[in-house]
């Protein structure tokens, strides 16, 4: 039966209610609730029905909504006896950190006490239970928007010990988004004060609450139990490398075949529906697919970047814009469609993503826009003595690949000068290459988080790779662009080979000022740089092809100053 398709919605109950597209995802709720688990992390990355799946956990077991087997008729967890005895019998605590991205620590604090405020509001009746202490209300009352940290810390624990009391049941805790404000407390510059926020929360809440009856938060990172849950050895953490609920989050290809059938969608559209939105893989689980992404298909019938372009790509984008050259680097194989090597640590330290490579590719996968395909065993690490495993990554899909494309593009599109740039290059005007790329070093320079000095040789790296990203975008239509590749007896900077051998090909060689090189001003260092081209033979390869065009230019930088030179 053809069913409405509706986009956004992230509660069950509208879902069920007026009969809109859904996929059955409750063979989730036996799945976690015969695990035992004291307390359960599930990561997976952003739009991927977290917040969906909890809210299905709150209907089916929230005794606030005893009776409501509508809402659970006809899926796969009714069919069993042993749940349908379950639903509505439990007290639950249902809370969402999804909507926290303040960009300060007291406004981000406020907003947090001001969702637990609420959750008193909904159980005011508590006040009205003649076993209510006064000292129970004298806290109760205490709990507000501008409550100290204290009362904010024992908040959730004391709230689970009244409910217990008055319904004679553990306390069901679920916590939807737990990360989300911690990634912008990084992104912000507040991350230490946050982390000692929540860490008090969330001990009290899931460790030395002796009222719940389980536990499970969800989010995009595993954050490092040094940081937050440096207390809580009662956590089993499901990341995207584990096996368990590894169909819960996200469309399998057989769900999403099925659901294009039923939509009435040709069957001769599968494979570019693959194209676009398949390439995530949990567990050994291959052939998973974005759910927004596929949902929005099915709305709209027409293939675009749906997840990716939406909100969530500023710490991405921060990481690798600023990152190291090697960074950079290894983005550019990606970007023109190779696989990397990395190793993975799945427990996110946030405060080395500045200088720990491990640690950007790990978020970068556990974000989605990385695949694994193939890892190491932890056999495989004892025998070459590492201490984690390394995995194969690539770009996930087509959606992700346009989303950094886009992305990059945006970093020179504040003015025209790149594009100038590009169009003097091809013309081999180098009067006017000198005009626009010393305007782009000046504008983007700081962007990239250069260094000024020779000394600093990461750092004026960081520009030129950047910027090599930049011609990767612009370019890939009509050029191979390579950069930093063996050739002849050498290693270039930066190769334009046409696809059309009729075409003009540019051979770039980027140096800084040195004086150790007998370097007094950036001629010298440009003249350096055209020499090393002629001696290090790097037009061999493009002539080998048939190349007859090929223009070669020297660049020179001191500090945000740029200098062009053609041989």
């Amino acid at each position: 039966m053809v069913r409405e398709v509706s986009v956004g919605i992230q509660d069950f109950a509208k879902l069920r209610e007026n009969e809109l597209f859904y996929i059955d995802k409750t063979s989730f709720i036996r799945e976690w609730w015969d695990s035992h688990d004291d307390v359960t992390l599930i990561t997976r990355p952003r739009r991927f029905g977290k917040t969906l799946n909890m809210s299905m956990l709150n209907y089916f077991f929230s005794n606030q909504y005893a009776g409501r087997s509508d809402l659970f008729e006809g899926l796969t967890i009714w069919k069993d006896e042993k749940f349908r005895k379950l639903q509505g019998t439990y007290p639950v605590l249902f809370l969402s950190f999804a909507g926290v991205k303040q960009d300060t620590y007291e406004k981000t604090r406020n907003v947090i006490n001001e969702l637990i405020s609420n959750l008193y509001d909904e159980h005011a009746y508590l006040l009205e239970w003649e076993k209510f202490t006064e000292r129970n209300r004298t806290f109760y009352e205490k709990v507000n928007p501008d409550m100290d940290d204290a009362t904010a810390s024992l908040s959730l624990n004391r709230l689970c010990e009244w409910m217990y009391q008055y319904y004679g049941k553990k306390c069901i805790v679920i916590l939807d988004e737990y990360d989300t404000p911690l990634q912008e407390a990084y992104i912000k510059g507040f991350w230490d004060e946050l982390v000692t926020y929540t860490r008090a929360l969330f001990n009290n809440t899931f460790k030395t609450n002796p009222s719940m009856e389980r536990g499970i938060m969800t989010g995009i990172t595993r954050v490092s139990k040094e940081s937050i849950f440096s207390d809580l050895n009662n956590l089993h953490v499901v990341t995207t490398t584990s096996d368990i609920y590894a169909t819960a989050f996200g469309f399998t290809e057989e769900e999403v075949f099925t659901a294009m059938d039923t939509q009435g969608i040709s069957d001769s559209e599968r494979d570019k529906v693959k194209f676009w939105y398949d390439g995530f893989t949990f567990g050994t689980v291959t052939d998973i697919y974005n759910p927004w992404s596929v949902t929005m298909y099915l709305d709209e019938k027409a293939f675009g970047g749906h997840w990716a372009n939406t909100s969530g790509n500023g710490l991405v984008g921060k990481l690798i814009r600023e990152g190291d050259k090697d960074i950079k680097e290894e983005f550019e194989k990606l970007l023109v469609g190779e696989s990397i090597e990395a190793e993975i640590d799945e427990q996110i330290i946030f405060n080395q993503l500045d200088t720990n490579h491990s640690a950007i590719w790990s978020l970068l996968l556990a974000s989605g826009y990385l695949k694994v395909l193939a890892h190491e065993s932890y056999e495989d690490v004892y025998e070459r003595s590492g201490s984690r495993p390394r995995y194969t990554l690539a770009l996930t899909n087509m959606e992700v690949s346009l989303m950094f494309q886009g992305m990059i593009s945006d970093w020179f599109d504040k003015d025209r000068s790149f594009n100038e740039f590009v169009k003097s290059m091809f013309a081999g005007d180098v009067r006017g290459m000198n005009h626009y790329m010393n305007r782009i070093a000046l504008n983007t320079f700081s962007y990239f988080d250069a260094g000024k000095k020779p000394s600093q040789e990461s750092e004026p790296e960081k520009f030129y790779h950047g910027f090599v990203l930049g011609l990767l975008v612009d370019q890939a239509k009509d050029y191979v662009v390579k950069s930093n590749r063996e050739s002849g007896f050498g290693r270039y900077d930066v190769v334009m080979e046409p696809k059309n051998v009729k075409d003009v090909a540019v051979i770039m060689e980027f140096k800084v000022l040195d004086d150790y090189d007998g370097e007094k001003e950036l001629a010298d260092t440009a003249g350096n740089a055209l020499i090393q081209i002629e001696q290090k033979q790097y037009a061999a390869d493009l002539k080998a092809r048939g190349v007859s065009t090929i223009l070669e230019y020297g660049f020179a930088f001191e500090g945000k100053k740029c200098l062009v030179a053609k041989k």
